[in-house]
C-alpha cells in the first residue's frame, strides 16, 4: 500500500516535514491496568523503529508506587537495541531519576510540569513553584551532560478541577520551564478540550512572549475528536513536532477525564495525504498497533488501524 493511496494534495502554509514524537510506550501504556511484560514493551519500541519512527518516548524512571506499569523501566531500556538516528527519550521525575537515566546511558530526557496548581498537586504533590524548583537542578545537570531536555506542560487549555486555563497562566509557566534550560516545550491538552482557535491563540501568545516556534511541540488528546483539527491548526502556525500514540493508546492516571492520545496512524494518514514527510510506514505502524492490541487484550480504537487492518477487537486480526 502506498503512503497516500487516494492521492496527495497540499495546503498552503504547511511544513514540508513533521517530526512525530511517538509516546505510546510511555504515555500510551502508563494507564493500562494489566501489567504489560517488559519484553512486549521492548518489542513495541523495536517495531516502532522498524516503522520509521525517529523519536520514541520509551519509558519513565518514576517510582513504581506512582506508576506501577513502568516499574520495569530499567529492564525495558536494557532490552532495546538503540539504533543510530533514533532518539529514545525517557521521562524523569527528579534528580534521582536523572542519575539513574545517566547510568543507563539515556541520551534524551523529559520532565513533566503542570500549568495549573490543581494538577501539579494531583500529579506531583507539589505546587507549580515547588515543582519547577525540583526540576531546576535536574534540567541543569542534564544540560551539563550535553543532553537535550523536553519540558512537558500539561493542562494547557483546560483542567478538570479549574476549568478553562487562562493563556497568561500557561505562558508564565511555559517561559519559566524554558528559562530553566529545557530545549523543547510540549504543550499538552491533557483532557482533550482544546479547539483550533484556542490552539492558535496560545501559540501566538507564546511567540509574542519570545518563545521560538521551533521549540514548541503539541500533544493532543482526542477526548472530543479535535486532535487532528488542532494539529492542523498548529502546523499552519509553524509547529513541526507533534506527539502521538500508536493505536491511540493513552490517558493519565491523575486526570480521569484524560482519554486516549491522538492516534499516530490517524495523524500519519492526514500528513501523507497532505504530502508532508514523516518517514513513517503507515502499514507497518498499523500492524504494530494491531499486534499490541492482541498483547494487552483490548480493542484497537484508532480509526485508521481498524480501517487498514480490520482489527476491531484484540482477536480480530
Amino acid at each position: 500500500m502506498t503512503s497516500a493511496p487516494y492521492g496527495v494534495d497540499a495546503l498552503p502554509g504547511l511544513p514540508g516535514a513533521v517530526t512525530i514524537c511517538e509516546v505510546g510506550p510511555r504515555d500510551g501504556l502508563q494507564n493500562e491496568q494489566l501489567l504489560v511484560p517488559a519484553e512486549v514493551k521492548a518489542e513495541l519500541v523495536e517495531r516502532l523503529a522498524d516503522a520509521g519512527h525517529t523519536v520514541i518516548e520509551t519509558t519513565s524512571l518514576v517510582h513504581p508506587k506512582w506508576v506501577p506499569q513502568l516499574a520495569d523501566a530499567e529492564e525495558v531500556l536494557g532490552r532495546i537495541r538503540r539504533r543510530p538516528g533514533v532518539r529514545y527519550p525517557v521521562l524523569v521525575p527528579n534528580r534521582r531519576g536523572l542519575e539513574r537515566a545517566l547510568d543507563l546511558g539515556v541520551t534524551d530526557i523529559a520532565v513533566f510540569a503542570s500549568a495549573t496548581e490543581t494538577f501539579a498537586k494531583a500529579n506531583l504533590n507539589r505546587t507549580v513553584d515547588e515543582s519547577l524548583e525540583m526540576f531546576a537542578p535536574v534540567v541543569a545537570r542534564a544540560r551539563e551532560a550535553g543532553l537535550p531536555v523536553r519540558g512537558y506542560l500539561s493542562m494547557c487549555w483546560g483542567d478538570p478541577w479549574q476549568g478553562e486555563v487562562p493563556i497568561t497562566q500557561v505562558v508564565a509557566v511555559a517561559t519559566r520551564l524554558l528559562r530553566l534550560g529545557c530545549t523543547e516545550l510540549s504543550l499538552g491538552d491533557t483532557i482533550g478540550v482544546a479547539t483550533p482557535g484556542r490552539v492558535v491563540a496560545l501559540l501566538r501568545a507564546l511567540t509574542a512572549a519570545g518563545v521560538h516556534i521551533g521549540q514548541i511541540a503539541v500533544h493532543f488528546h482526542d477526548t472530543y475528536g479535535q486532535g487532528l483539527a488542532n494539529t492542523l491548526a498548529a502546523l499552519q502556525n509553524g509547529v513541526t513536532t507533534v506527539d502521538a500514540s500508536a493505536g491511540g493508546l493513552g490517558g493519565c492516571p491523575y486526570a480521569k477525564s484524560a482519554t486516549g492520545n491522538l492516534a499516530t496512524e490517524d495523524l500519519v494518514w492526514q500528513l501523507d495525504g497532505l504530502g508532508i514527510h514523516t518517514g513513517i510506514d503507515l502499514a507497518k505502524l498499523a500492524e504494530t498497533s494491531a499486534w499490541l492490541a492482541q498483547r494487552i487484550g483490548r480493542p484497537v480504537t484508532a480509526r485508521s488501524v481498524r480501517a487498514l487492518t480490520g482489527a476491531g477487537s484484540p482477536a480480530g486480526h
